[in-house]
């Protein structure tokens, strides 16, 4: 059986034809402006379209998302998609099967799936890009939630919050390629959208004063987050996706200032990278229509 599937994001779309083992036989990144849900919604068609061999659809997207009925009631970066029912918008419209989960549950899945994580009873997914997801898999379960918000690690406190916004102080405010450029951009006079974050990340190996402060608090913001989330939920392992985890470097270093923290505790990165919205789509597809899952 073969799968459209779809990793929705706040600047690209990716999209592929995986099968039902797993197997991707093809994919393709689309790049998206101002995260244009109608945009998003005719490239999906499109492929569709082009690949009429696909017996189904599965979804990865941004936010909070009821994977029962298919509705995502709060869009993340994606806010087009706030309230909106995408499975029964597409099922209308392809006449094919639908399936729809956040994208970071996806990247878990994912390693549940093919990964790392085969074997593994209880373990996190973090991922850093944009923003902050998080997922958690617990006594062999992917926990959702009473509103299916369950992960959101980025709401963390990282600081004790002042008198103004609580948001502020969270890690999608200090654990972000965004919240990097932006600082960057404040200490330098670089219009933010002149600096990308791997800019940050050459100058603080190459010994940038302004980028090393940053990307030390940085790494000790997302240690902090660790150190409480161990706790809180004691897993074999943590997990790190999303597009930090190409550089090459991050996995020693945030392990260099754990040991701060005195934690033991494994970390590794998410097997499949930039695959790994798609391929846990896909799984959860599977999950959902067991009858075309040819492993069971």
């Amino acid at each position: 059986m073969k799968l459209a599937a779809f990793d929705i994001g706040g600047t690209s779309l990716k999209m592929g034809v995986i099968t039902d083992q797993g197997e991707i036989l093809k994919k393709e990144k689309s790049e998206v402006l101002q995260s244009s849900g109608s945009e998003i919604l005719d490239k999906i068609l499109q492929w569709i379209n082009d690949n009429p061999e696909c017996e189904g659809i599965a979804i990865s997207v941004p936010g909070h998302v009821d994977p029962g009925n298919g509705s995502i009631s709060m869009g993340g970066t994606v806010r087009d998609f706030d309230q909106f029912n995408i499975v029964g918008w597409l099922t209308e419209r392809a006449s094919l099967p639908v399936t729809v989960e956040n994208d970071a549950h996806c990247a878990l899945l994912a390693e549940r799936w093919l990964g790392k994580a085969k074997n593994m009873a209880d373990f996190l997914m973090i991922t850093i890009g944009t923003g902050v997801g998080g997922a958690v898999f617990c006594n062999n379960a992917l926990v959702h939630g009473k509103n299916y918000s369950a992960g959101e690690f980025g709401r963390l406190l990282t600081s004790r919050p002042a008198s103004d916004s609580i948001s502020h102080y969270t890690m999608d405010r200090t654990c972000t390629m965004s919240s990097l450029r932006e600082y960057y951009s404040l200490q330098s006079g670089i219009p933010e959208e002149e600096i990308t974050g791997e800019d940050v990340f050459a100058k603080y190996d190459n010994g940038d004063p302004v980028c090393s402060r940053l990307v030390i608090t940085f790494y000790q913001d997302i240690c902090a987050a660790i150190y409480n989330l161990a706790h809180i939920f004691d897993p074999e392992c943590i997990f790190f996706g999303g597009g930090i985890t190409a550089r090459e470097k991050f996995l020693e270093e945030i392990k260099f200032h754990l040991e701060w923290f005195g934690l033991d505790i494994d970390l590794d990165t998410a097997t499949y990278g930039n695959d790994s919205g798609m391929l846990g789509a896909a799984y959860h597809f599977l999950q959902q229509n067991p009858q075309h899952d040819e492993k069971r």
